[in-house]
């Protein structure tokens, strides 16, 4: 196996593989509004290739729509496909591959797939173009692609909650527009010149939001986001009274969000669909 993508490879290994892998019915709770929009792309008989799948949920799912067809769902994260080939034995999925390799560079039978898809797997490219280059070429001529990717988090209401992190973040919005950050694609400028160079015709960026589950109450909610990785990471170097503190003032931040079925937060998001020519 060949990664080129080391930091990324070394995060989803680690703490932040762990967590995703721990919590997978928490992330895909946040995560599952967007799954019918992506799932609008696989018709009966489709070969699926999934990008950045970790726990594999809508692998899952398009290997369901797919049929008689087949989905193959590709992560660095080796926690979380042990979960996700583990959903998929006690669903019986069994349409359905799970490989941990690199995108970027991953020897992909050419012409394989009808469709590629991915739910907020693809901003953390070291190498947007090679990696989605890389992926047309594993499409037959005139394959789909479909994705959610972040949008700059104060469209949604995240940015609300975030807010008393204010003076040990950067600005909301701002963090990690660089490739490979989560926000690297929150510009649709940016999606379409990648798109465009990687060889990918008919680049369309559509804003979606969709509400999401974060926790039953306020407290459970504001817990889960201080052990989210890009929280834990900035709380981890502050004094613990400190840290408390932005903890605190997470729930409290959580509490107008409550209802009925919990702690809902509109997630904001970009829809990217496009084609390979031919």
């Amino acid at each position: 196996m060949t990664i080129v993508n080391e930091h990324q490879e070394q995060a989803w290994n680690g703490y932040e593989g762990r967590h995703w892998a721990a919590h997978q019915a928490r992330y895909d709770a946040i995560n599952s509004g967007f799954n019918e929009v992506l799932l609008d792309a696989v018709g009966p008989g489709d070969g699926v290739l999934d990008l950045g799948c970790g726990n594999g949920q809508l692998t899952r799912l398009a290997a369901r729509r797919s049929g008689a067809g087949h989905a193959v769902g590709v992560d660095l994260s080796a926690p979380m496909l042990d979960r996700a080939r583990a959903s998929a034995a006690d669903e019986g999925v069994d349409n359905v591959d799970f490989v941990r390799a690199d995108a970027q560079v991953h020897p992909f039978p050419p012409a394989a797939f009808d469709v590629a898809l991915s739910r907020f797997g693809v901003m953390f490219f070291a190498d947007p173009v090679a990696a989605f280059a890389n992926v047309r070429r594993a499409l037959r001529p005139g394959g789909r692609l479909a994705f959610v990717c972040l949008d700059d988090v104060r469209r949604g209401d995240l940015g609300a909650v975030l807010a008393p992190l204010a003076a040990h973040l950067p600005p909301a919005g701002t963090d990690g527009g660089a490739p490979g950050e989560p926000l690297s694609f929150a510009d649709p400028d940016v999606v379409r010149g990648v798109l465009a160079d990687a060889g990918f015709v008919d680049v369309a960026c559509d804003p979606r939001q969709e509400a999401g589950t974060w926790g039953r109450d306020a407290a459970d909610a504001g817990d889960f986001l201080a052990g989210w990785g890009p929280i834990q990471h900035r709380l981890g170097p502050l004094e613990p009274s400190v840290a408390e503190r932005v903890r605190a003032a997470l729930v409290d931040a959580m509490r107008p969000y409550e209802g009925p079925e919990g702690v809902r937060l509109r997630n904001a998001a970009w829809l990217v669909t496009a084609r390979r020519p031919g």
